[in-house]
């Protein structure tokens, strides 16, 4: 199965309910690399780069998201991988 990268822009009630902790957990557990942050304009940001199907398994989960989360849009943006991670980080 080959390697995949999406650019993920998360938006609704995303700040303050361990969404970038929990999201590293879950690419830690999934294979993933890549990193997530907050945005100053409220959204939560991430890449994920692996295997095609862990990338869609994270993805899917965003839209849950962890207990007190509420996602309301989600933009998914495909690009090429690039291998360029060594494991996944929280960006500060």
């Amino acid at each position: 199965m080959s390697n995949v990268r999406a650019h993920v822009y998360i938006r609704g009630h995303v700040l303050g309910v361990f969404f970038r902790a929990t999201t590293k957990e879950k690419a830690s557990e999934y294979g993933i690399h890549g990193w997530v942050k907050n945005c100053t304009d409220g959204r939560v940001e991430a890449v994920f780069e692996g295997k095609k199907e862990a990338v869609d398994k994270i993805i899917d989960w965003c839209w849950k998201g962890p207990a007190g989360a509420f996602v309301e849009e989600m933009q998914v943006h495909k690009e090429e991988h690039s291998d360029a991670f060594d494991g996944f980080s929280i960006i500060f």
